[in-house]
């Protein structure tokens, strides 16, 4: 049996590890100058909009929903077809999910979809990056209004849309830095936005809600050492000792984006004449980072494809069961056949092996295995 191939890993090199080993020779491990350094870093990918570096891609979005303001009473409208993390942050501070379908081609969200399920309550807009293809932003945008809009890109640093590189337009925007990711800081992640109240905001959640400013203090005369919490927050901060690996990955960034590209054209042009199977599409405007390669398996032979490739060592995988799938929404009321579009596209998704040290021997391998099943 040849080794065995997942679906995705890490490219860590000897400069990531000594970047992380100089950090641990200082004085700082965390909440010093390597934070500042990454958020710099990350800001220069989002078009220059500000960064906050937090301790995953999921506090990135509670963060998120925390400095819109959401809680009991508000609505956040996104896509069922992503990690229930995107569902389920919102709905920890007490906001109501609504799902809308997505886009039957590419799993993001539709348009028009979403504009029926903006209601006077809706506070949030919640786009999702689905496998790194940035959704519609700018027709998003109009169908937000009033409300905030966020683009959930924990697939897609680095894509860009109508030439506007992601995170530069919406209200808030989230990145996950998982080691599967197209970066990674092991675990770790971040929100970026353009206006510096939301920034203030993410920043104060990600650190209890402390507030040392004196000016902002209700009893600034306590003494030097005073500090007050406003409103609560959580610890999200993320360590200089990750931070320095997210700056140095960073810089390799532009390789991983062209590796992933070659990898999934590799694939497209092997199995796009495969009966029983759909290879990606790509929306016109749009650049991908390709975290994913979701391949469209047809008439009901998506188990039988994943079986029999982790039956040869290749780690396959599904992304994802529609968010209000899960017993914890069903618990609430959510129910299957809510979104179609959604629970068609769960059914036939299968992930294959994708991370810029897969070799195209490895692609080749896998190919060859699914020609051969069909």
């Amino acid at each position: 049996m040849a080794e065995f191939l997942p679906y995705g890993r890490q490219s860590v090199s000897e400069e990531d590890i000594e970047a992380v080993a100089a950090v641990l020779r200082t004085d700082w491990l965390t909440t010093g100058p390597e934070v500042d350094r990454f958020e710099a870093g990350l800001a220069e990918h989002a078009g220059g909009t500000p960064a906050v570096a937090v301790t995953s891609g999921t506090a990135a979005l509670h963060v998120a929903y925390a400095a819109a303001g959401i809680g009991p009473g508000d609505e956040v409208v996104t896509s069922p077809m992503t990690f229930v993390a995107t569902a389920s942050t919102a709905a920890l501070h007490g906001a109501k999910v609504v799902f809308a379908d997505v886009d039957p081609e590419t799993g993001l969200l539709d348009v028009e979809a979403a504009r029926a399920a903006m209601t006077s309550r809706t506070k949030v807009l919640a786009a999702v990056d689905y496998a790194g293809h940035p959704a519609a932003m700018d027709e998003l945008r109009e169908v937000a209004g009033e409300a905030l809009l966020l683009e959930d890109a924990a697939h897609s640093i680095g894509a860009s849309w109508q030439g506007r590189p992601v995170g530069s337009m919406a209200d808030l925007t989230t990145f996950s830095f998982f080691p599967t990711k197209n970066l990674t800081t092991a675990e770790g992640g971040a929100v970026v936005t353009p206006s510096p109240e939301l920034l203030e905001r993410a920043r104060g959640f990600r650190n209890h809600g402390l507030v040392r400013d004196k000016a902002r203090q209700r009893f600034p005369d306590e003494g030097p050492w005073h500090q007050e919490v406003h409103e609560f927050g959580l610890n999200y901060r993320l360590p200089d000792v990750l931070c320095a690996l997210g700056s140095n990955q960073l810089k390799r960034l532009p390789s991983f984006v062209k590796r992933r590209a070659e990898i999934h054209a590799r694939y497209t042009a092997a199995l796009s004449d495969v009966d029983g199977v759909r290879t990606p599409v790509v929306r016109p405007g749009a650049e991908p980072v390709w975290h994913l390669y979701p391949l469209r398996v047809l008439d009901g032979r998506r188990r039988a494809l994943f079986e029999h490739l982790r039956g040869e060592g290749i780690g396959v995988q599904v992304n994802y069961i529609p968010a209000y799938w899960h017993p914890v929404f069903e618990d609430q009321g959510y129910r299957r056949g809510l979104c179609p579009n959604a629970e068609r596209f769960y059914a036939e998704e299968l992930s294959l092996p994708m991370f810029p040290d897969l070799r195209d021997e490895d692609v080749d391998r896998v190919i060859t295995a699914i020609r051969a099943f069909f």
